[in-house]
């Protein structure tokens, strides 16, 4: 197998780890709504622990993708290929800042129900500031991503590595996502409000996911990578 190939496979297997392990970590964690938050985490401990595992996969994984795209997009637009690359590894390091709050959570979950009356609305002050740092690192997390996808569905649009429908449709589906993260931004609603803009994106990372995998990229783009390459380690 050619090396742009497994580039290809490895980086569509990171798309369907990261979007499995986010929808996981989403299930098993417990919602951070109402007054009741606290003890729900108290009860929950380990179901806590799963879901900040999964997020922290979903943080790793989601850095990963642009990573391993890296040495075929930097042959294509090598601004492009970084720049996805930093803000990538931007979202990933605010998904972790919402793994910390998470785990906090959890802690403060258990003190809560040892505390007395005294401290327990001390705690409960605490809690409601880490969940709203929680859910602004989300937003900021989404607007990280939506730069560093659009970067590489850009590359993708111009050198033809995949379809131009396939990375056509990207670029829309990231215009919708920084939508929802526009409206998330001025209304003060968790981004998780706006579904109906969010799911064009997820959609298309799942087809983009299997066509790497199976077809991988355009094989005559992927051709001239390589003669490029070749020519490169040959010149050194």
């Amino acid at each position: 197998m050619k090396s742009t190939r497994k580039i290809a496979v490895i980086t569509g297997v990171i798309f369907i780890i990261a979007t499995v392990a986010s929808l996981l970590a989403a299930a098993l964690t417990p919602v951070l709504t109402g007054m009741d938050y606290l003890p729900r985490f108290s009860a929950h401990t380990n179901q806590v622990a799963a879901g900040a595992l999964l997020y922290i996969i979903t943080a790793f994984t989601s850095a990963g993708i642009a990573i391993a795209m890296y040495p075929v997009t930097k042959e294509r637009n090598a601004g492009l290929a970084l720049g996805s690359v930093v803000f990538r590894a931007l979202e990933a390091v605010f998904y972790l800042v919402g793994v910390m709050c998470l785990l906090s959570l959890r802690t403060l979950g258990q003190q809560l129900t040892t505390a007395g009356a005294p401290d327990r609305a001390s705690l409960q002050a605490i809690g409601d500031s880490l969940v709203s740092v929680h859910d602004q690192a989300a937003l900021v997390a989404v607007f990280a991503f939506c730069v560093g996808a659009f970067m590489y569905y850009t590359l993708f649009f111009q050198s033809r590595l995949i379809p131009r429908w396939l990375s056509g449709f990207g670029i829309v589906a990231i215009i919708l996502m920084m939508a929802a993260c526009v409206l998330s931004l001025l209304s003060g609603n968790r981004i998780t409000s706006y579904i109906p803009l969010a799911f064009p994106i997820f959609l298309q990372e799942m087809v983009l996911a299997v066509w790497l995998i199976v077809r991988g990229f355009n094989p005559s783009e992927s051709a001239s990578i390589s003669r490029k390459t070749n020519d490169l380690l040959s010149a050194a």
